[in-house]
């Protein structure tokens, strides 16, 4: 959806106050029920329904009647709840044009008081172009369900983290100034893309300085993960800056061997087409031996010594968790094995606690209601299996018979279903349930046969 700020101008409070009302009934709900936005909203005389009228025109709020009448935020009202928090905090006074687009964000010029020009990358996680998240990142983790705004957000938060622990320890990435739901701020590169410059004065500077990037972020403890020549920036001087960090990983991950030599492997086709470099090894890496790789030019994932610093435990990224670390720490101390394991369970239980009390996101979660009734009906059916099998008289096979009779108590449960839906449609069928057509459009009928019968059905039903 485009971005169109000039709608933005001519919201009023009560207007926001409904975005913010539709968004945290989004915490527990897909659709939020109208109901409820009203008494989250609060607005005196029923204005509630007036304003989300107002929003729906301009397609802020998304409407579904399928199931029940409710709303839910699309992407262009979440833009503005992000812009109106950053202008109330003072980060950027106006918004400019786009000036790039990627299979999961947008990025705008925005603009300081003063005048300064920044970069704001809205994270649009659903597009068609990146929709297998479950597979590609893992932001889910524990979760089920999910909404893509809250993705969006958990996005936008990684990479804020990571840009802002990057930017600490020297690395030539973009100045990170402030997040807010799936929004960052940030100092705009005055450069270009690399897959967009065709000559360079010292394509080999240039090359080792990449490279050298990469054998960096795995000394810290990080791999990037997308390291090509669409997320480099290089300027007039040619000076190199790296971009777009939500997919980096640590180098504890199970794929992180995998994730650094795609990098290196990036960088190297890249350089070797563009600007016709030639690199002395031999074309097969996997026949190399581990001696030879350690002398040969191109870095290799084992040949790296991490330690330069534990970036990668201090932002619990992907593969290595702050738990892990705790239990080593705690080992380390300790000097024997005894009681990781009870600790284990500590944490993992402690984790799940904060995990439940955590509601500050768009996450969906089960209701309580559905949960009840569903270990009713199952504490019903572990009954009559109980008491069905204490009547069977016992037999030398008994394992046998038991998983026959629970094949049996399958087919029988598929088959009561079945009739039970038979038999509401035969009841419904006696009692009238289903009209006829003539009935529904008997108001049409003008003085016909069909009138005449029914008049002389109403006197004799009146005698």
């Amino acid at each position: 959806m485009k971005l169109d700020v000039d709608v933005l101008r001519y919201l009023s409070k009560e207007d926001f106050r409904v975005l913010t009302a539709v968004e945290m009934g989004m915490r527990n709900h897909e659709i939020v029920p109208s109901e409820l936005v009203d008494r989250i909203a609060s607005l005196k005389h029923g204005g509630t329904y007036k304003v989300l009228k107002n929003l729906l025109k301009h397609k802020l709020v998304h409407h579904d009647s399928s199931k029940y009448d409710g709303f839910r935020l699309t992407y262009l009202g979440y833009d503005f709840l992000a812009i109106k928090t950053m202008v109330n905090r003072g980060v950027f006074a106006s918004v400019g044009r786009q000036i790039g687009v990627g299979k999961e964000s947008d990025i705008f010029e925005v603009a300081t008081e003063d005048g300064t020009i920044l970069a704001m990358k809205l994270h649009r996680l659903g597009r068609v172009s990146f929709r297998a998240v479950k597979s590609k990142r893992d932001y889910l983790r524990h979760r089920r369900s999910y909404s893509w705004l809250y993705l969006s957000r958990l996005a936008a938060l990684k990479e804020f983290a990571f840009m802002k622990a990057l930017e600490d320890n020297g690395f030539p990435v973009p100045n990170a100034l402030d997040c807010n739901r799936h929004c960052v701020v940030m100092s705009l590169v005055q450069g270009y893309p690399l897959v967009q410059v065709k000559e360079l004065q010292n394509p080999e500077m240039v090359f080792e300085t990449i490279i050298g990037l990469v054998v960096r972020l795995a000394e810290h403890g990080l791999i990037h993960c997308d390291f090509n020549e669409f997320n480099i920036m290089i300027d007039d001087d040619e000076k190199v800056t790296i971009i777009d960090f939500p997919q980096m990983v640590s180098v504890s991950h199970h794929n992180a061997q995998m994730y650094f030599d795609r990098d290196v492997e990036c960088i190297y086709k890249f350089f070797g087409k563009r600007f016709n470099l030639s690199f002395e090894e031999q074309a097969d890496h996997s026949e190399v031996a581990e001696e030879d790789a350690e002398e040969s030019s191109r870095p290799s994932f084992s040949s790296i010594n991490k330690t330069a610093g534990f970036l990668d435990k201090e932002l619990a990224a992907s593969g290595f968790t702050r738990k892990d670390q705790a239990n080593m720490d705690q080992f380390i101390e300790e000097g024997s094995n005894e009681g990781i394991l009870s600790d284990d369970e500590e944490n993992a239980s402690n984790l799940t606690e904060v995990i439940v009390r955590d509601t500050d996101a768009l996450h969906l979660t089960e209701q309580p209601e559905q949960i009840q009734e569903g270990e009713r009906a199952g504490k019903e059916e572990t009954g009559q299996r109980v008491e069905a099998s204490s009547h069977e008289p016992e037999t030398q096979d008994g394992s046998e018979e038991r998983e026959e009779c629970e094949e049996e108590d399958a087919n029988d449960v598929e088959l009561v279903k079945c009739l039970n839906k038979q038999r509401r449609r035969a009841i419904a069928a006696a009692h009238g349930g289903r009209k006829a057509l003539a009935s529904r459009n008997s108001y049409k009928d003008k003085g016909g046969r069909s009138s005449h019968n029914s008049k002389i059905q109403k006197q004799l039903s009146g005698w």
